[in-house]
């Protein structure tokens, strides 16, 4: 007897993970490359972000081809983003605002890793101002255009988008002041990596202040072994001891993580929504998820002024001893 196919449920099949750093990044990039171009290509966005969205929907501040993200939601208030394109808030895919929470001084040179749209590239550029710098550092093109195109829209002198891999930061040692980073991390398949690479391009004293989805212990291996929620931010994502042990392990100091949001039950249903996984899994979900803030400092004294000038020295005053072991003075060498 044949049976009734109008009848028999579908069966969907967890999607499985990717498992080379070659594997992660394609499928890291399918996703987010298509919401740059939902962006690129829809109507711009209305004066309305940042209100509650639909039932649903991703609203205009979330995703613009998936349900509502509790991880994306309501991140940035009106009064953050006042002169920001549009565009850069529906490109948002961030778990936080590091921007809000990082300390930019006046002319620090700051670095966004998984830049994204260049939400919080462009609000750091304005914190920092026009003696400042604020890079941002992304590997997917289609996100890397609407960038380009969202810094033109906002006038931003004071920006500069590079491609690159995070794993593999394509920046001098010792030349950025502040690293900040909106849930991109966890999406790296070598983390290790990353925080090594932040550490050797942070300047001495330099601060690394990054948002990013954190776990705790009793997060079930069918998440994460899921490629789903691992684009979508959680199956990669450390656990908080972790976190602090890798950033200590590359040499960074007083590392700590402070959570920003605990993912309740409700997040966890609205999280496992297409992912073919068992949607009573939110009951084990349930608080082993957060959105943190995740800061450490390079070990070094910072230094914030430019070196004196050379005309300004009296002549007759003697070099000071070296304390370099090229041999060079502090003036000579940078």
């Amino acid at each position: 007897m044949t049976a009734d196919r109008s009848t028999t449920p579908a069966i969907v099949v967890p999607a499985a993970m990717p498992t080379s750093l070659d594997a992660i990044r394609a499928s890291v990039q399918q996703r987010y490359g298509a919401t740059a171009l939902a962006v690129l290509d829809g109507p711009a966005a209305d004066a309305t972000c940042g209100a509650p969205a639909p039932e649903g929907s991703s609203g205009c501040c979330g995703t613009m081809s998936e349900n509502w993200d509790p991880i994306t939601a309501d991140l940035y208030h009106a009064g953050q983003t006042a002169g920001i394109p549009a565009e850069a808030l529906l490109a948002s895919l961030g778990c936080g605002n590091p921007t809000a929470l990082a300390r930019l001084h006046e002319g620090d040179v700051v670095l966004d890793l998984g830049s994204g749209g260049g939400i919080d590239v462009l609000l750091s550029a304005t914190r920092v101002g026009p003696t400042g710098k604020a890079y941002g550092l992304d590997m997917t093109d289609e996100m890397l255009a609407l960038a380009l195109a969202n810094k033109a829209k906002a006038g931003a002198t004071n920006v500069e988008f590079l491609k690159g891999h995070i794993e593999a930061i394509p920046l001098p040692a010792n030349t950025v002041d502040v690293i900040i980073s909106n849930c991109v991390i966890n999406l790296s398949g070598d983390k290790r990596a990353v925080l090594r690479e932040a550490f050797r391009v942070l300047k001495p004293g330099g601060r690394f202040a990054v948002s990013d989805v954190v776990t705790r212990a009793g997060l079930p291996d069918a998440v994460r072994t899921n490629r789903h929620l691992w684009t979508g931010c959680v199956a990669g994502a450390l656990e908080e001891t972790e976190f602090v042990a890798l950033l200590h392990e590359v040499g960074f100091e007083e590392a700590s993580i402070e959570p920003t949001r605990v993912y309740t039950r409700d997040d966890a249903v609205a999280l496992l929504q297409g992912t073919g996984l068992d949607a009573a899994l939110a009951d084990e979900i349930e608080g082993t998820i957060m959105s943190a803030f995740v800061r450490a400092l390079k070990p070094g004294a910072p230094v914030h002024a430019k070196a004196p000038s050379r005309q300004l020295a009296p002549l007759a005053t003697p070099a000071a001893p070296s304390s370099r072991a090229c041999g060079c003075d502090d003036v000579c060498c940078t």
